[in-house]
C-alpha cells in the first residue's frame, strides 16, 4: 500500500481527492485539522503523531519535521543504500504529499493585523515537505494546488515521471512566491527599499491574443499582493478582452485622470494623452478633452474619474473607443455604450489612487529598473518667477495644470495648455524644439486662440523653444531649469513678453 501525506490549510475539495487516494488504495496520513476533517467524512486517516512518534508541540509549529517524515519523503526508491537505511529506522515511504499553506497572503492583506499575528502564518513544516517531495519528483506526486486534484488521481495509473516533474514545478514555484511574500513583508517593516535580492511574485491573469504585434505571444500577470489601484483590479462589465497594448494605455490613462480631484476625462492614444479636460461635471471635462484632439482620439482610451452620465456615454458612443473606464457607470449610461459589442467597459475605485504602490519596475534585456512612481505634490509655493514677468493667478493655475499632464507625456514633452484644458501635446521628440512645435501646431489647427501656456518636462537647452513659443501665443511657460543656458531662455522670455517659472523639478518619461 502506497501512502500519502494531506495537510491542507484550505480543504476545499480535499475530502473527495482523499477518498479518491484511499481507492487508488493509498494509505492516508494527515495533521490536526486536516485528520479531523477526513476522520468526520468517514476518510481512513492515520495521525501524524502515530508515524513520528512525538506529539504535535510548541502550538504546532512541530509537527513534521521529523526523520519518519523527510527520510520518507526524499529516500530514492533505486538506491539499495537509501532503501536499507529506511528498512534499518523502519521509516515507511511517502508517495504522495498534498498540502497547501498557511494563509500568509491573506493575513497581511486584513487591517489592523499585527507584526506578530502575520508571522504565526509563515509556514515552516509545509514548505519543507513540498520541498523535499518535489526535490524527489522521480518518486513522488507532490500536489499544491486543488485544480490538479482530478488530474493526479487519474495519473496515479500512468506513473508518469514527466507529470511528477510538472507537479514538483510547480510546487516550487509556489513555494518561492511565498517566501518572496514573506521577504517583502519583513523587507517593508525593516525599512528596506532597494534589498540585495529582490524578490516579486505575480499571480497568472490571464492569456493575451498577442503581444504588441500579433507573432509575439504574451500574458497579463497581476502582483501577488494586488494593488486596488490599477487596471489589473479593475471590473470588466463589457465587449472583448483586453489586449497587451489596451492595458499599457489603461495604466497610463488612469495615471492621468488620478492627479485631479475635479471632474476630469483622459483620451489616451499609443501611451500619450492626446486630451485631457477638467470641468465641473463630467460632460464638460468630457467635451474639452475631446476638443482638445478630435482626431487622435479615435480609436484611444478614454479613462473619467466621475460616474459615467447618459449624457456623456451618448458622446462616446458616438466615436470608435477601444475602453472606457470610470469608477460607475449610470445604469442607462451602461445601457447605451453596451450597443457596441467589441467597447471594453471597466469600472476602478479611484477613491484608492493614493494607495497606488510606491515604486514601479521596467524590464530590460537581462535586468528589471526599480524606481519611486513620479509623484506630484501642489508645488505652487515652490514656484520661482525668473522672469521680469510674474504669471498671473489664472496663468499659474493653467502651468500647473499642464505640469500635472507633461509628466505623463514621453520624453521630449511639451504640453500647452489652459487652466482646464489640453491644447496640444508635442511627445517623444528627439529634440525639444520638435515638441515646441507639434504641440504648438495642434493647439492652432484646432482653432484655439492665444493666449495660453506651455509646460516642459526638462529644461530648455537652449532659447529657441522659448521664442518660437512667445511667437505662436505662449503668454508663461513653466520649466524645471537648471540648464547651463537657463538665462539665454530667461532673457528670451523678458525679451518676448513672456513670464516663466521654474520648479527646479524634472519630469522625464521615457
Amino acid at each position: 500500500m502506497k501512502r500519502a501525506l494531506i495537510s491542507v490549510s484550505d480543504k476545499t475539495g480535499i475530502v473527495a481527492f482523499a477518498q479518491g487516494l484511499v481507492a487508488a488504495d493509498f494509505e492516508i496520513i494527515s495533521t490536526g485539522g486536516t485528520f479531523s476533517a477526513l476522520e468526520k467524512a468517514g476518510v481512513p486517516v492515520t495521525p501524524i503523531d502515530e508515524v513520528t512518534h512525538f506529539p504535535e508541540m510548541l502550538d504546532g509549529r512541530v509537527k513534521t519535521l521529523h526523520p519518519n517524515i523527510h527520510g520518507g519523503l526524499l529516500a530514492k526508491r533505486d538506491e539499495p543504500t537509501h532503501m536499507a537505511a529506511l528498512a534499518e529506522h523502519e521509516i515507511t515511504p511517502i508517495d504522495l504529499v498534498c498540502v497547501n499553506l498557511y494563509p500568509f497572503k491573506e493575513t497581511i492583506q486584513k487591517p489592523e493585523i499585527t507584526q506578530a499575528q502575520a508571522i504565526e502564518q509563515i509556514d515552516i513544516g509545509g514548505p519543507s515537505m513540498l520541498r523535499s517531495a518535489a526535490k524527489n519528483f522521480k518518486s513522488v506526486y507532490v500536489v499544491v494546488d486543488q485544480a490538479d486534484y482530478d488530474e493526479t488521481l487519474a495519473q496515479l495509473q500512468q506513473d508518469d515521471v514527466t507529470y511528477r516533474r510538472h507537479l514538483a514545478a510547480k510546487a516550487f514555484r509556489h513555494t518561492a512566491a511565498y517566501d518572496s511574500l514573506i521577504a517583502g513583508y519583513l523587507s517593508d517593516a525593516d525599512a528596506v527599499e532597494f534589498p540585495e535580492k529582490l524578490s516579486l511574485t505575480y499571480d497568472f491573469k490571464q492569456a493575451l491574443r498577442y503581444g504588441e504585434n500579433a507573432h509575439q505571444k504574451a500574458a497579463f500577470y497581476q502582483s501577488a499582493l494586488p494593488s486596488a489601484f490599477s487596471i489589473a483590479s479593475a471590473h470588466q462589465l463589457h465587449g472583448k478582452e483586453l489586449s497587451y497594448n489596451n492595458i499599457k494605455d489603461a495604466d497610463a490613462a488612469i495615471k492621468v485622470a488620478a492627479e485631479f480631484s475635479e471632474p476630469c476625462v483622459v483620451a489616451m492614444k499609443h501611451m500619450n494623452p492626446c486630451g485631457v479636460g477638467l470641468g465641473t461635471t463630467i460632460y464638460d471635462a468630457w467635451q474639452k478633452a475631446f476638443a482638445a484632439d478630435s482626431v487622435s482620439i479615435f480609436g484611444g482610451i478614454i479613462a473619467l474619474n466621475r460616474e459615467v452620465d447618459v449624457q456623456t456615454a451618448n458622446a462616446l458612443h458616438e466615436l470608435f473607443l477601444e475602453i472606457v473606464i470610470a469608477p460607475s457607470f449610470a445604469p442607462e449610461a451602461l445601457a447605451i455604450l453596451e450597443k457596441k459589442k467589441n467597447i471594453r467597459l471597466m469600472t476602478l475605485d479611484f477613491e484608492q489612487a493614493a494607495k497606488a504602490d510606491r515604486f514601479e519596475t521596467v524590464s530590460v534585456l537581462g535586468g528589471l529598473l526599480v524606481q519611486e512612481r513620479d509623484r506630484l505634490t501642489d508645488q505652487a509655493s515652490e514656484l520661482k518667477t525668473v522672469t521680469t514677468k510674474a504669471p498671473t493667478e489664472d496663468e499659474k493655475e493653467a502651468l500647473l495644470f499642464a505640469q500635472r499632464v507633461v509628466k505623463h507625456v514621453k520624453s521630449n514633452a511639451i504640453v500647452v495648455a489652459t487652466k482646464d484644458q489640453t491644447l496640444g501635446v508635442g511627445a517623444g521628440q528627439m529634440n525639444r524644439v520638435g515638441s515646441v512645435k507639434i504641440a504648438l501646431e495642434q493647439a492652432l489647427a484646432n482653432g484655439m486662440q492665444a493666449p495660453f501656456v506651455l509646460a516642459s518636462d526638462a529644461f530648455f537647452p537652449m532659447d529657441d523653444s522659448v521664442a518660437y513659443a512667445a511667437e505662436h501665443g505662449i503668454t508663461a511657460i513653466i520649466q524645471p531649469g537648471g540648464s547651463i543656458k537657463d538665462q539665454d531662455s530667461i532673457d528670451m522670455a523678458n525679451q518676448k513678453g513672456v513670464s516663466m517659472v521654474f520648479t527646479n523639478r524634472r519630469h522625464f518619461k521615457h
